[in-house]
């Protein structure tokens, strides 16, 4: 499933063709991808002007002048294709959404595996909607620091890992940027998250560097343009290509790549999903 960077990669390649353009006609192809598609989808969105385009966690949130948000989600191999100034190739299979825009882009979505999903809210009730009322600060911003994890960590003997992975408790980071992250900063997958506080609740030098890490590996990701592993693209199609940059995920019995350590990735299963990391250098 794409990640906070491919979905942050994403928005911003749909910005300059979308943000400030009108959806002139759009396409809807089938009636559901994982969900049914809103009342009304096509009538709802013809005709409206895309005032704003942001991300929040791994969803993009595209604000209309009707009052709606409309919320889209990758799932696990949607990608929009753009085709600027030019009629779109659609592929007639998995190409289940077009939208065609005032400045004559096209942009289409294709899913082959359906697990994406489309959705109308209210902009008012963004906040409070069923999506994103429990989500936790989201790791780029100022919410997101050492005494925040520390609060949420105190006493918690869930692994550090799946406490990183806990959308409540900070929103969009998946497993690989969770165990880049926990590898640059250190610290072991399977630590307790009480590792992150003291007896006190004051945030521990290991909050404060895996916060370092946590931003670090982010923006490196996001400045590749994400990772493409499987089925993920960029906008113009192009591949991220941060995954030649990754320092454990994937590198199961090869050599730890920081500097002076001897030891060799391991690979271990926590909650059903793959964990890579150094027994030397992660403690």
């Amino acid at each position: 499933m794409p990640e906070l960077p491919e979905v942050e990669t994403v928005m911003r390649g749909l910005q300059p063709h979308m943000e400030g353009m009108r959806l002139t006609r759009v396409e809807q192809r089938r009636e559901n991808l994982r969900f049914p598609f809103p009342p009304q989808f096509q009538a709802r969105l013809e005709g409206r002007l895309i005032e704003r385009m942001q991300r929040r966690a791994k969803y993009i949130l595209i604000t209309l002048d009707s009052g709606e948000v409309l919320v889209l989600h990758l799932g696990m191999s949607g990608r929009f294709t753009v085709n600027a100034g030019s009629e779109a190739v659609l592929n007639p299979k998995h190409d289940h959404v077009v939208f065609h825009l005032s400045n004559h882009d096209v942009v289409s979505y294709n899913d082959p595996r359906r697990f994406g999903f489309m959705d109308l809210i209210e902009r008012g009730g963004v906040a409070q909607h069923k999506y994103f009322s429990e989500m936790g600060p989201e790791p780029l911003g100022n919410e997101f620091d050492e005494v925040m994890l520390a609060t949420k960590a105190r006493a918690r003997k869930t692994p550090l890992k799946s406490f990183l992975l806990d959308q409540k408790v900070v929103a969009g980071l998946g497993n690989i940027y969770v165990l880049e992250a926990l590898y640059d900063a250190g610290l072991h997958p399977t630590l307790p998250a009480a590792v992150l506080a003291s007896k006190t609740g004051r945030p521990t030098k290991a909050a404060s560097r895996l916060v370092v890490a946590v931003r670090d590996v982010l923006n490196r990701a996001i400045e590749a343009g994400g990772s493409t592993l499987k089925d993920y693209a960029k906008a113009d199609g192009s591949l991220g290509y941060f995954q030649h940059s990754f320092r454990v995920y994937g590198r199961e019995g090869e050599a730890c790549s920081r500097p002076g350590c001897s030891g060799m990735i391991e690979r271990i299963v926590q909650a059903g999903r793959s964990s890579f990391f150094c027994p030397k250098c992660q403690k």
